[in-house]
């Protein structure tokens, strides 16, 4: 079958036909109908894989769709030609954190080398993926595949960290969102979709900020140097009950430090690097800050409900297999509109 690799440091994904995986006990095999591309990708190419011990080559993907191709010895609960997507973060099950479905806190998946497909077991971007358990499976229905696969981690990863500030984004509350790219488009609309507040967007780009605007932005601002003062005239001195920062690089994360209001919730989601200092003084008074990590199996079944209901859409664009290489050289370039998904069986 072909598959979409990442074979050495320093290269470009490449497609390479390997053999078709066989479903052992408890496992099941997908025909692939979608798979999403993400910037955690380039950050696995650029240094994640060697610094978690990853092996090469790797099939890339953590974002999946497909239907069930076959099941293995003692699975239940799926039927073959089912169409599925692939909850990510997989745990071990057993633990704590798992035991609560919040196996994106598994304590003991370091511990047992327990990876998610993409990043560190092999992925979705291929004709064929195995998944570990029917656990990690959640049925599509009617969903569109190809534009729901990226609800797996860019829906899933803005709702589990928006749903911690739901109780503080009432009417006349402020969320800032830094950065719509994929994720943070779905953010804007999901915002709009669970809270009363006023959504303000921001980027670095005319485009990006277009494209805020048409999911919902009520303002839209340039991040800049001046950004921090516009959303302090925006919102009459007060700052922003929440702020959702979906780069992470070291200028959105000054940002975010300097527009949180008093008690106010600052969210690092981006896995750009930016390090934001806390202690007295150094942000808002009783302002949290958290980094989360993309989210819980009950909430990925929340999200497409939130979709299949008409409360968020992901804007995509598609490539074939072939192209998927063209697809990271966009996504590393800034050129993808929304969120790049490969067909690999289209």
């Amino acid at each position: 079958m072909k598959a979409v690799q990442f074979t050495a440091p320093g290269t470009e994904p490449v497609v390479v036909d390997i053999p078709q995986p066989e479903p052992g006990p408890g496992e099941v095999l997908l025909r692939m109908t979608a798979a999403g591309v993400c910037h955690s990708d380039i950050a696995v190419m650029d240094g994640i894989a060697a610094e978690m011990g990853m092996r090469l080559p790797l099939t890339l993907g953590h974002e999946g769709a497909g239907t069930v191709a076959r099941l293995g010895d003692g699975v239940a609960g799926f039927e073959v030609g089912e169409p599925v997507a692939v909850y990510g973060p997989w745990g071990c099950g057993a633990c704590a954190k798992c035991a609560e479905g919040r196996e994106n806190y598994c304590l003991r998946a370091a511990e047992l080398g327990i990876q998610p497909p993409g990043l560190g077991a092999p992925g979705a971007i291929a004709e064929y993926m195995i998944v570990d358990d029917v656990r990690h499976l959640v049925p599509l229905g009617d969903l569109d595949p190809v534009r729901t696969v990226p609800l797996t981690d860019a829906g899933l990863t803005p709702y589990h960290a928006i749903k911690r500030s739901l109780p503080k984004l009432v009417p006349g509350s402020t969320a800032v969102v830094l950065g719509v790219g994929g994720l943070g488009h779905v953010a804007v609309q999901m915002l709009r979709s669970l809270t009363a507040a006023r959504v303000i967007a921001l980027d670095v780009t005319e485009e990006k900020l277009e494209l805020a605007r048409r999911v919902g932005a009520h303002e839209v601002l340039l991040s800049d140097g001046e950004a921090a003062a516009r959303i302090a005239d925006l919102t009459g001195g007060r700052g922003a009950e929440a702020v959702f920062d979906f780069a992470g690089v070291q200028p959105t994360v000054d940002i975010a430090g300097r527009v949180a209001m008093v008690e106010g919730d600052i969210t690092i989601v981006g896995i750009g690097g930016g390090v934001l200092p806390v202690g007295f003084g150094l942000v808002p008074y009783e302002a949290s800050v958290t980094a989360p990590y993309w989210g819980t199996r009950g909430e990925l079944i929340e999200v497409l409900d939130l979709a299949r209901s008409g409360g968020v859409e992901v804007h995509v664009e598609t490539f074939p297999l072939d192209e998927a290489p063209e697809a990271y050289r966009r996504l590393r370039a800034g050129t993808v509109n929304g969120r790049a998904v490969i067909l690999p069986n289209g």
